[in-house]
């Protein structure tokens, strides 16, 4: 799938194992990685007065020392910049050897415009902040406003988090080797990458697959498989009911957003369940999608066992406070009862906010046996509400924030932002990519809850059916581009969506 995402220690570790069963040795994979680098100066950069190749004592600036002798073998002039000496008899002190260009010492690197920075520092493994000659020659490069091509990953910038230590390279291009690392995908990292390019160095998916790796970027492979497309003989119900808890009179246009979403998703019905002071309203906005009154929990109870939904959204709009709660535990009871058994849950916007000072009954009546699968959709302020310890921990990266999360509520959780992160109890989590900024407008967390509960409700398994409406949501926000606002999006969805009912066809086919 070569989707999976690996931590600088996975990727330390498929570097060892690949030189363990052979047959490459270490100093291959570090020719191979240079050579790779080479070519990407080499084709963006024709014309380039010079190459500064900053090269640290570890095994990225053995990167760079094959840099520099490549660029050199091909007749462009090449400056060498060393951060110490690598160690006696290591893969990168071979490299060094090899290298024809006499490395002069950081302490020096000076630079001139019309030249470009090759950063063979540090890459993805770095933990601490850059200081000294590293944190000048990053002034340098930017107050020349330099190109830079880094190596795996630009000096400054944690592999593993994305964040910032401090002084950072601003790369133009990075090149990494055998997968992504969560950092690339991660802002700020993700900026601070420019063009990413992924090469094939020579450690083969057999040992990527020796990991087992449980963090993925969230692209169309991780879930096309389980992507919903109606069989020919497919009747309305069964492809999914879909309710959605309405807000009251004036509050009632974020629910019919979802409900239309999670319509356009595919569900064959969706209900909106609106308060009895707020049915008319509903009513003059509501065509294909269905109505019913639902001011108690009993209401509810009513209208699971009798309509059998499979799927609800509970939040946008709907106001925060004691029903929002009894609603939520309400359906997640549904586990327990003989007339009718719900399969998930989209909590969102009011419907997590009501649980801040009772967090804890929501997870356990999450974690109860056989209850409906959670989905939670927190954006930052909302996530801090209900994991206030866990949101508080900077030590964390977005992933771990978002595993620890998952696994306390038993519960999926989306934590939402530019660069979302989907987890998973389990310890599966997905960094997506694709973040779209024109989806930052009102209601557009609404539509999205919608599609979720559609793709729940249609039987995509609960961690694949929200890495897929993220992925997707984020698809039609950079379709539709800029004057973008939430009423667009449902028919927005359509060009994707076909696209990936065609694909999961052929998959089928296949």
């Amino acid at each position: 799938m070569n989707n999976e995402l690996l931590s600088p220690a996975e990727m330390t570790e498929a570097d060892r194992l690949a030189i363990a069963t052979g047959p490459l040795a270490g100093i291959d994979l570090m020719r191979n990685a240079g050579a790779a680098v080479s070519a990407v100066v080499l084709a963006h950069f024709p014309v380039a007065r010079r190459v500064h190749v900053l090269c640290g004592p570890g095994n990225n600036g053995g990167d760079g020392y094959v840099v520099a002798r490549i660029l050199r073998d091909s007749a462009v002039d090449v400056a060498v910049w060393a951060s110490g000496s690598p160690k006696a008899g290591s893969d990168a002190a071979l490299a060094a050897s090899e290298c024809p260009v006499r490395p002069r010492p950081l302490s020096e690197f000076v630079a001139e415009t019309g030249s470009i920075v090759v950063d063979a520092l540090y890459g993805a493994g770095l933990s601490k902040p850059l200081s000294g000659d590293a944190a000048r020659a990053v002034e340098v490069a930017t107050d020349l406003s330099l190109p830079v091509v880094a190596v795996d990953l630009p000096s400054g910038v944690s592999g593993e988090s994305g964040q910032s230590l401090g002084q950072a390279f601003r790369a133009r291009i990075t090149v990494t080797f055998a997968r992504k690392k969560p950092g690339h995908l991660l802002l700020p990292g993700r900026e601070m990458c420019g063009d990413l390019v992924l090469a094939d160095i020579g450690i083969g998916d057999g040992i990527i697959a020796q990991l087992e790796p449980r963090t993925f970027e969230n692209t169309p492979p991780l879930w096309i498989g389980n992507f919903p497309v109606p069989a020919v003989d497919a009747h309305k119900y069964r492809r999914g009911h879909v309710g959605v808890f309405s807000g009251g009179p004036s509050a009632t246009g974020a629910a019919r957003l979802s409900a239309l979403a999670a319509a356009r998703s595919g569900a064959g019905a969706v209900t909106v369940l609106s308060p009895a002071d707020a049915l008319q309203v509903n009513a003059a906005h509501l065509t294909s999608i269905m109505l019913h009154k639902s001011d108690s929990v009993a209401d509810v109870q009513e209208f699971i066992g009798r309509r059998r939904p499979s799927a609800f959204v509970l939040g946008p709009g709907f106001g925060v406070g004691e029903k929002t709660r009894d609603f939520a535990l309400g359906v997640l009871a549904t586990g327990q009862r003989p007339d009718g058994r719900v399969d998930g849950l989209v909590l969102d916007a009011d419907g997590i906010t009501s649980f801040r000072d009772t967090p804890n009954v929501l997870f356990e009546a999450a974690r109860r046996s056989n209850a409906p699968a959670l989905v939670l959709t927190p954006h930052e302020g909302e996530f801090a509400r209900l994991f206030p310890d866990i949101a508080g921990d900077r030590n964390l990266s977005k992933p771990a924030r978002a595993r620890s999360a998952a696994e306390r509520a038993g519960a999926i959780v989306i934590y939402k932002g530019a660069d979302t992160v989907i987890a998973a109890p389990d310890g599966s989590a997905a960094i997506n990519g694709n973040g779209a900024p024109w989806l930052a407008t009102a209601g557009s967390g609404d539509v999205l809850s919608g599609i979720i509960a559609g793709f729940l409700a249609q039987g995509m398994p609960a961690f694949e059916a929200a890495c897929a409406a993220v992925w997707i949501h984020a698809e039609a926000g950079s379709r539709f581009g800029p004057g973008l606002i939430a009423e667009d999006l449902p028919l927005a969805l359509l060009p994707v969506l076909r696209q990936f009912a065609e694909r999961r066809n052929e998959v089928t086919a296949g």
